[in-house]
């Protein structure tokens, strides 16, 4: 039997694309997956650098997996702390055979080898991958940022924003041959605004016409509220997944300034007001960070009106975390750990409420699901990964739509029958 390979994925979504590419260029060099860790012969963690935290659960990911591999397998750390850290991570963790950054190749052989040195490279966002093994992919459509938010060092790591070539995107959506499409990148909507006279003006809304007419569903996922246009909001809504992933951050204009952010509170909700005016059952998701420096009671106060008028439908609250090389770490009023948690812990009793009251609204109605897997279904309601489930017989195909009725609302999950014929 050939070698073997176990892969790790942290992270965001986007790191689950790149997960697959390395998956096709392991599945090209002749090894076959396996879903053991201790009988690989290369084990992969593709590690998330985003926050504290992430990294932290990077670092016990690795170690875990070094204590289950087996000695002769060669164990290897990607993704974005490779990247952002590159030697300084190897000499920290000689567990790791090797430290590969963006579109560095695993080596397959035993000889200890760093991110750094004359290695040969792969453009990583336009390699191939395999076909999904669920009823749904994310297509990653470019890489990088352009953006200068206080808090965040992506682009220091990333890059700028590097947009694929349409016909790529759209050969991918064929290889990956999937009911829904989930298109993500670190600025979605920007898509094409660093090659204009390439993908021209509003590229975005171009690219969803083209993959909505390949696939039943597509669905966008991080949307930064400037670039919400109306058109490609009609876009969006002309797919059939009225879904809208909107990353706001916060709604106090001030405090959204010091975040090197843009809008306000009333921006954002003349936004949602004007997409439920168009489709009422549209379903939204964003998320917060609580304790940036300077927020005060009064910027809290007004998070916390927001999320009583806006009902959104899913929301993420996370605490600040000070990122090396960031804006944030400059600011004055550094907010203190314990008010941050408190108003965390506040923010998040709102939105438990509301989420279910959003979910307890659609119970005795009928519904139209994807079966993802035996028994888990999704409504455009729910972005894979992320939300809520539809819970449905096992007996239902999986990969197939289905009409079903909402019989019980189980915290964030629907569980539902099919509706007779």
């Amino acid at each position: 039997m050939g070698q073997r390979f176990y892969i790790e994925t942290l992270g965001c979504p986007k790191n689950q694309v790149d997960s697959e590419k390395i998956v096709g260029t392991l599945l090209a060099d002749g090894l076959t997956p396996t879903d053991d860790p201790s009988k690989a012969d290369v084990v992969v963690v593709n590690t998330c650098a985003f926050i504290e935290d992430a990294r932290k659960e990077s670092i016990d990911t690795l170690l875990a997996l070094d204590d289950q591999r087996k000695r002769s397998s060669r164990l290897v750390v990607t993704g974005c702390m490779a990247e952002r850290y590159g030697d300084e991570l190897a000499e920290a963790l000689p567990e790791a055979d090797q430290v590969a950054g963006f579109g560095v190749p695993i080596q397959l052989g035993r000889k200890p080898i760093s991110v750094t040195g004359d290695i040969p490279t792969f453009d990583l966002l336009n390699l191939p991958r395999p076909k999904s093994s669920a009823p749904w992919a994310y297509i990653k459509i470019a890489e990088g940022c352009d953006r200068n938010c206080g808090f965040c060092a992506i682009p220091s790591f990333r890059g700028p924003q590097r947009s694929r070539d349409v016909s790529s995107i759209l050969n991918e959506v064929e290889e990956v041959d999937v009911r829904e499409v989930v298109l993500v990148a670190q600025d979605l909507a920007s898509y094409g605004k660093d090659r204009p006279e390439e993908l021209g003006a509003g590229s975005i809304v171009q690219l969803v016409r083209d993959v909505s007419s390949m696939v039943d569903w597509v669905r966008l996922l991080y949307l930064y509220p400037s670039d919400l246009s109306d058109e490609l909001i009609d876009a969006i809504l002309s797919t059939g997944v009225p879904y809208f992933d909107l990353s706001l951050q916060h709604v106090s204009k001030e405090h959204l300034r010091r975040m090197r952010r843009w809008g306000d509170k009333d921006r954002f909700l003349e936004r949602i007001q004007r997409i439920r005016s168009l489709a009422p059952d549209a379903t939204f998701r964003s998320n917060f960070i609580v304790g940036y420096p300077g927020e005060t009671e009064e910027d809290h106060d007004q998070l916390l009106d927001f999320v009583r008028e806006a009902e959104l439908d899913w929301c993420g609250f996370f605490t600040f975390s000070p990122e090396e090389g960031t804006h944030a770490l400059s600011l004055p009023n550094h907010v203190d750990e314990a008010l941050m948690n408190e108003r965390i812990s506040e923010l998040r009793e709102i939105q438990d409420n509301i989420t279910a009251e959003r979910r307890d609204a659609l119970l005795d109605t009928t519904i139209t699901v994807l079966v993802d897997e035996p028994g888990i279904a999704r409504s455009f309601r729910e972005a894979p990964e992320i939300d809520g489930v539809v819970q449905v017989p096992e007996s239902l195909e999986v990969g197939r739509f289905h009409t079903v009725h909402v019989e019980q609302v189980f915290g964030p999950d629907l569980i539902a029958v099919p509706v007779e014929n």
